[in-house]
């Protein structure tokens, strides 16, 4: 089986670490096809994955296009077009992995007669999304799609509320190489005093600076815990969000927590940051799609706390194998804070019962064979 992964991005964000673990197993007989050229083409590379950026130029659609600007872009895709019709027919099977490569490889997919896969990492809508945005994802998907993978029953749902087919969908959870997740101690330690975090509490704070990731609920929340509470914030802004980078700023001077909360960037190293950490903290005002963060604190046998609601309803039980609070409620957080900060041995419980179930629910090589099974049952009955 020969697949043609493509995707739109050349930053590697969820949906993006998600396309490597798949494509690892095809490494022999795969292209990732990008829309965009970065870091992902690197760290695909890395991993010895065959890639190649396809456009010259990046497609000016975002989530929030109308219909004009939608029309506006059409032009972009000619080209970009023709190199995916021209990959595919080198391919048994087209395997989108967001919504601007379901756009294309829809059209490559009729052209070319390949089967087409759309992996769902988001959760289809108005939050999200533009109308005229939703309305092609979903008549796209109904119309040339074969497959339709959902990340999360709240990702399904949510397509079939658009007007998605039920019938076309299946739902995997995304999966993670669990030994990727084990930190040495030492290594922790030692990042923790070249960090200044040595003998603080330490909540944090994983994904891209965004105003709907909500940065700004923790640092209201920081305020209500005592002076040992510290905050890092792990995570960059992407498209156009730099001004919410200054408000966050603007937050921590107001409330007098400079010395409390620490802006790391983009990092590298998340395991080893997430075992320097007590609590993780996932804070989005939206639902999530899935919610990788939060299986990966678990991994690291970290307690989370996150907003109820999305895919993180699926991941964590409360008071089980986490917290869950209501979303964009300051709060509640600081509650929880304030209860692992006492609570130790409670704590810890419930940090072993999310390391347990983590690794057993979400194994890469059990996720990956479940991938397999669908495609090769697709590929059968073509």
């Amino acid at each position: 089986m020969k697949i043609l992964f493509l995707d739109q991005s050349g930053k590697p964000g969820g949906a993006e670490l998600c396309l490597i673990d798949i494509a690892k197993p095809y490494c022999d007989r795969c292209l990732v096809g990008l829309f965009a050229d970065g870091p992902f083409r690197t760290l695909l590379q890395q991993h010895h994955i065959p890639v190649e950026v396809l456009a010259t130029q990046p497609i000016q659609v975002r989530k929030q296009s109308n219909f004009i600007q939608a029309l506006g872009s059409l032009g972009q895709l000619a080209p970009l077009l023709a190199k995916v019709i021209q990959r595919a027919t080198e391919h048994d099977l087209i395997y989108a992995n967001t919504q601007k490569a379901l756009v294309v490889g829809a059209l490559a997919s009729f052209l070319t007669r390949r089967p087409l896969v759309y992996h769902l990492h988001d959760i289809l809508s108005q939050e999200h999304f533009s109308q005229t945005n939703l309305r092609v994802a979903v008549n796209l998907a109904n119309h040339f799609a074969s497959l339709v993978i959902a990340n999360s029953q709240a990702s399904q749902k949510a397509f079939v509320q658009a007007g998605g087919r039920a019938k076309l969908t299946t739902i995997i959870y995304n999966g993670f190489e669990v030994k990727n997740y084990q930190t040495c101690e030492s290594d922790v330690k030692q990042l923790q005093q070249h960090l200044g975090l040595a003998g603080k509490f330490v909540v944090g704070h994983f994904s891209r600076l965004a105003p709907w990731k909500g940065q700004h609920i923790l640092i209201s929340a920081l305020a209500e815990c005592p002076p040992e509470v510290t905050a890092i914030l792990v995570g960059d802004a992407l498209f156009g969000e730099q001004d919410y980078v200054q408000q966050l700023h603007q937050q921590v001077a107001a409330l007098g927590l400079e010395n409390r909360v620490k802006f790391l960037g983009f990092r590298s190293d998340i395991p080893q940051l997430m075992a320097a950490c007590n609590l993780i903290a996932h804070t989005s005002t939206s639902p999530e799609p899935f919610g990788r963060v939060i299986v990966e604190a678990m991994l690291c046998g970290k307690p989370v706390v996150a907003a109820k609601a999305g895919g993180a309803i699926e991941l964590v039980e409360h008071d089980i194998n986490g917290f869950l609070i209501t979303p964009g409620k300051p709060q509640e957080l600081a509650q929880v804070i304030n209860n692992c900060l006492q609570e130790i041995e409670t704590t810890a419980t419930i940090a072993n019962n999310a390391k347990t179930s983590a690794s057993q629910r979400f194994d890469l090589t059990a996720i990956n064979q479940q991938i397999a099974q669908s495609l090769k049952s697709l590929l059968s009955i073509q």
